[in-house]
């Protein structure tokens, strides 16, 4: 008799859920094990910046970093994941601006330090709903170890690489043309430009002579521009030393319009005579490349803009207007004038701020420099050690590799307020730089610089920095460091990973990491990617409302493979539901039927019955089979296999199979079916434990088990006394025959409650007697009114039959079966043994297949052409015995 258990009869994930993350964090099993004998394993989080919500890349993201952990905790691994949050400088200070500019403040108003007060209480509140998401999605974080990139450590460690870069003469101060954020006021990396195609147009003005100078009989010279507001910031133009055409007018003089200042003509490489009129104005202040040539030519650098891109003093007449406003009023004014030859518009890629979305400027302006060569070089050299960052998928590397081969110099200042404040003073009297890691001991007489690191300089330290670094007697970053693996989207493989491997090899001598796990990005159904502005992002606490945590983890990281893009659907949450329901049941099920077990144990050998050896063996494949894949981190194909056997094997078969023994008098074999039953309910929960947190533990905890929690339970691990292929074989052919009587019922609509003849055609004896032993499993399947099995069995005209190997399974059915389409179904089945015989045949009559695969896969397709050639010969017969009774 089934006895009660406190679990509903339906899967409802808010009650499963409610009341366990607390349950965990109360028992501490997310902390290490302490065990020194046991295999260190640790990750750190990426961190989500402070600006706001997680996002469902992010649910991506953690669940496999959780899924890696769980395992490893389970597998006995000394396990560590340590979580934080990046202070993310620009945006931040960006999002933080705009809730202040909603109430009418600037950060002017407030000041600095009032300002960064601000900041940090939106740091506070969204830190609180990040932790509270955490929780919501299961994540098995140790939070004692949590850190954040404005802490005290890691604002120590930062201080202290940047002074060391500094005094190895790695970091340096200098003026150069940087990209440059009006909206943010700051400077920006080449990797946080995004560009964009835009309309604009080339404009071709007049250029006069300077004197009486005639070129090709007129009295100046087409410059071709697509941004005449930088006109004003003139020096040369310029023109190759190579070009025929021009090599009078080098050394002659032009006349900037507008502002009638006169510049040189001059020669310099740079130019390419093949594009446009050959000649180009040189604008050293507003131009990468006019600002090489200007270096070579000793030109004057005039910066006609200010740091929120409207005109200054050197823009004359049009000082205080936006750079746009600018544009055409000198567009309109060099018409007035006849200096506009003509305007062509083009549509052109501008580089635009990824934080704030406006058009960049190339400005010139003093930074912070890192001189990348000598640390890319390191880092570059180390990918051909044993010590090497594995990259997966692998092709990644080479992306890694030729970024670090064409690598700039890297701008790390941010005319920011929020951030790590650059060490580094300027003496009030002399001018002199002092850089420390701590300010000078006459703060005085002393100004601090006043901008901030860019954000990516800090959590370039993420790995080492949040295991107790620059302290290398730290217990955490001598147990953890280097760290296992780190997962994270691909798109960071120039803005973060690149930056952690120099950074670490750098300071630590050491990689980061072992393995880099890339995911792509999040699309929706329809394969676009998600974003707000599109209304088709999807909040990931709002799946969990819906269908479960459980759910949405099992979608995520079953429709993953490692580098490629995810599309998301509700209707692949609604499955994952229904799976995790599939499961809720089963194990309901089980646990009903388990009476006063106090803890399983699985019975002798000698006395599993064949479905107790076939589903010992499938449990031991799947075990292998998905510590495999995590191996090699492909969770999509470990949970393919879990769901197979799960769904197919455990609960339409074995479960079934065993409700014929429990309903049954042999209590000798009901005690040995609960023992298998709990066993191996028990060994799938552990095996879901990493992707399902929430509702295997609750299951878990319903079942005789010993221990506090799934979550700190052993994982399950290889038994070869399970394997038995002889099972596995005799249980598929018991299985096509109970498949072959359900698809013949179904075909002639002949439903379970009607009895009907069920005759098993075989020669082979051991099938035979594994189909007569197992005959209550065909009773309870087919419901036979009749069940002959045998070699000499008679099988009447009208019958329908199916073929499968080694057997043939009728069913007379003289009242329900019409010859006419029993002639065309076993039609239907004639061509599709043919089409399989003759690719069998077409695959070993190929030299190349047979010669070069592997002698097992020749032998496995020889036996396929074997076994479809007699179900053609069969149902051949079959069709003929038809054939003939419809022309009687």
């Amino acid at each position: 008799m089934a006895k009660e258990v406190d679990m509903s009869t339906k899967y409802d994930p808010t009650s499963v859920e409610a009341g366990m993350y607390k349950k965990w964090l109360d028992e501490d099993v997310f902390k290490p094990n302490g065990n020194p004998e046991a295999k260190p394993y640790s990750i750190v989080l990426p961190p989500p910046n402070v600006t706001g919500k997680l996002h469902l890349g992010h649910a991506w993201n953690t669940t496999l970093q959780d899924m890696l952990i769980r395992q490893k905790r389970m597998q006995g691994y000394d396990t560590v994941w340590i979580p934080g949050m990046d202070h993310a400088g620009i945006a931040t200070q960006a999002k933080v601006e705009a809730m202040l500019n909603e109430q009418g403040i600037s950060r002017y108003d407030l000041g600095r330090e009032k300002f960064v007060d601000k900041v940090w209480e939106w740091k506070d509140d969204f830190a609180d709903t990040i932790h509270k998401q955490w929780a919501k999605l299961g994540l098995s974080l140790d939070y004692s170890r949590e850190r954040f990139t404005l802490d005290d450590g890691l604002s120590k460690a930062v201080r202290k690489v940047f002074v060391d870069l500094y005094n190895q003469g790695l970091i340096y101060r200098g003026e150069y043309i940087i990209n440059w954020d009006p909206k943010a006021r700051t400077a920006l990396s080449d990797i946080e430009v995004i560009h964009k195609d835009d309309q604009g147009a080339f404009y071709h003005v007049k250029y006069p002579f300077a004197d009486d100078t005639k070129f090709n009989g007129k009295d100046y010279i087409e410059i071709a521009t697509t941004r005449p507001e930088t006109m004003m910031g003139d020096t040369a133009v310029a023109v190759n030393p190579s070009d025929e055409r021009y090599k009078d007018l080098v050394g002659k003089k032009v006349v900037v319009p507008l502002v009638n200042r006169t510049i040189p003509i001059i020669a310099d490489q740079y130019v390419d005579p093949e594009f446009g009129t050959g000649m180009v104005k040189i604008t050293p202040a507003h131009d990468p490349n006019d600002f090489k040539v200007g270096n070579r030519h000793d030109l004057k650098r005039i910066n006609t803009m200010n740091e929120d891109a409207t005109m200054n003093e050197n823009a004359g007449k049009y000082e205080g207007m936006d750079r746009f406003d600018a544009r055409k009023a000198m567009v309109k004014d060099l018409k007035d004038q006849g200096l506009m030859i003509k305007i062509d518009p083009i549509v052109h890629s501008v580089g635009h701020s990824e934080r704030t979305g406006v058009q960049v400027e190339a400005r010139l302006s003093t930074q912070w420099f890192v001189k990348m060569k000598p640390l890319a070089q390191k880092a570059m050299e180390n990918q051909k050690t044993k010590d090497s960052v594995n990259f997966i998928p692998e092709r990644f590397e080479h992306t890694f590799m030729q970024w670090m081969e064409n690598v700039h110099d890297w701008v790390i200042s941010r005319q920011l307020w929020w951030g790590h404040r650059i060490p580094a003073w300027y003496n009030n009297q002399t001018g002199k730089i002092y850089v420390g890691e701590n300010a000078p001991k006459d703060p005085e007489n002393w100004t601090q610089d006043p901008d901030v690191l860019d954000t990516w300089f800090s959590s370039a330290l993420w790995p080492f920095t949040t295991l107790g670094w620059p302290d290398t007697d730290s217990k955490d970053y001598q147990r953890y460091f280097p760290t296992n693996t780190l997962v994270t989207g691909y798109d960071l493989v120039f803005f973060w990973i690149s930056r952690m491997i120099f950074q670490s090899l750098h300071f630590t001598g050491k990689r980061p990491f072992k393995n880099v796990l890339l995911h792509g990005l999040i699309r929706d159904e329809h394969g676009v990617k998600m974003s707000k502005s599109l209304g088709n992002g999807i909040d990931p606490m709002d799946v969990i409302d819906q269908y479960g945590a459980d759910a949405l983890r099992w979608c995520l990281s079953t429709g993953t493979t490692p580098g490629q893009d995810m599309k998301f659907s509700y209707s692949k949450v609604e499955s994952a539901w229904n799976f995790v329901n599939k499961i809720w049941n089963a194990s309901r099920y089980v646990i009903m039927n388990l009476g006063d077990m106090k803890q399983p144990k699985l019975p002798a050998q000698s006395e599993w019955n064949l479905a107790d050896r076939w589903i010992l063996s499938k449990l031991n494949h799947v075990v292998n089979h998905v510590t495999e894949e995590y191996d090699k981190f492909n969770f999509g194909e470990a949970n393919r296999s879990l769901y197979d056997f799960i769904w197919n094997d455990f609960c339409d078969w074995y479960i079934e199979m065993s409700k014929e023994i429990l309903t049954g008098s042999d209590e000798v074999a009901k005690e040995n079916t609960r023992n298998i039953l709990a066993y191996v309910l028990d060994q799938i929960l552990r095996l879901l434990q990493p992707v399902m947190p929430f509702v295997t533990e609750k299951i878990w905890l319903s079942m005789p088990h010993v221990g506090k929690s799934l979550v700190v339970a052993y994982y399950p691990v290889n038994h070869d006394e399970f394997n038995d292929s002889q099972a596995e074989s005799d249980m598929n052919h018991l299985i096509d025959v109970i498949k072959a009587v359900r698809n013949i019922r179904s075909e002639v609509n002949a439903p379970l409650s009607s009895p009907v003849d069920i005759l098993v055609k075989t020669d082979d004896p051991e099938l035979k007697k594994v189909l007569k032993d197992n005959s209550d499993y065909i009773d309870r399947f087919g419901h036979p009114n009749k069940l002959e099995i045998g070699a000499d069995i008679n099988i009447p005209k009208l019958a329908m039959t199916s073929v499968i190997t080694d057997a043939e399974i009728s069913i007379p059915l003289d009242e329900l079966i019409d010859l006419n389409d029993e002639k065309t179904r076993l039609q239907k089945e004639v061509q599709k043994f043919e089409a399989e015989v003759q690719r069998a045949q077409k695959k070993l009559a190929n030299k190349k297949f047979v010669e070069n695969a592997p002698e097992a896969v020749v032998n496995e397709q020889k036996e396929k052409q074997q076994d479809n050639e007699n179900k053609l010969k069969a149902v051949q017969i079959r069709l003929k015995d038809v054939e003939d009774a419809l022309n009687k």
